[in-house]
């Protein structure tokens, strides 16, 4: 399947000293989808904001958060991407709130509790996205911003790794077990198509208000090099 997130791959590599320096100068970039730097103009100010990062484990985006002067959270159902979150941490001497939990029950922590929630391309391992949303809604304080990478309708979910069209959408293993085999197989991880009205129509049924919004390409293969629009970042607010 040509899915562009898996554990343990490159989004799970921390950042540099180097890196996190530059962020501190005010050099700074992160991803929400593959390839497409997410706008500055997306965040509020980070001085002192309080951030989730939400199945955003991997010591990429949060130190650069925490360069900016923000307050970090990170909530990851992975040990091995909270550990890289701590090895940032301890290394840069910062500290960093690490929540191991999973992301499809109640989020544990209060109403109104973050100024930003930032979601990586990870809706793909949750069969039923509409709780996700309705969760971030509560946590932010009013105003506050969603920012979310996700899939651009199943359609990355129709092709093999070659770029050939090949899976019927709704792209979900756990109603077909040779698919479900397969996926295991592949070490892909089980992973679920949503439709749009499942991604942008569950921000919008659960309050939010859709802001901005910009596709990005899988960063390889077939149907990168046909620049085919295969996932989708957009910015929220609870309003």
């Amino acid at each position: 399947m040509a899915a562009g997130f898996k554990e343990g791959w490159e989004w799970g590599k921390p950042i540099s000293h180097e890196v996190f320096a530059k962020a501190q100068q005010g050099e700074w970039s992160v991803l929400l989808t593959p390839t497409k730097p997410v706008p500055k103009a997306w965040f509020p100010p980070m001085q002192g904001a309080k951030v989730l990062g939400l199945a955003s484990g991997g010591g990429q985006q949060m130190p650069i958060f925490t360069a900016l002067g923000a307050q970090c959270t990170v909530l990851d159902y992975s040990p091995a991407q909270l550990e890289s979150e701590e090895l940032v941490a301890s290394r840069e001497n910062y500290k960093i709130n690490l929540v191991q939990a999973d992301m499809t029950k109640p989020l544990p922590f209060g109403d109104e509790s973050f100024d930003l929630i930032f979601h990586p391309v990870s809706n793909c391992y949750v069969e039923d996205v509409y709780p996700i949303w309705r969760e971030c809604y509560r946590v932010l304080k009013k105003g506050g911003i969603l920012l979310a990478g996700m899939d651009n309708g199943g359609f990355v979910y129709l092709f093999d790794d070659d770029g050939n069209l090949k899976y019927p959408l709704p792209f979900n293993p756990l109603k077909d077990p040779k698919l479900y085999q397969e996926c295991l197989e592949n070490d892909d991880g089980i992973q679920f198509s949503h439709t749009i009205e499942e991604q942008i129509g569950g921000q919008l049924k659960a309050g939010f208000v859709l802001k901005d919004i910009y596709h990005d390409t899988t960063g390889e293969g077939r149907l990168h090099q046909l620049n085919a629009p295969a996932y989708i970042a957009t910015k929220a607010v609870k309003e």
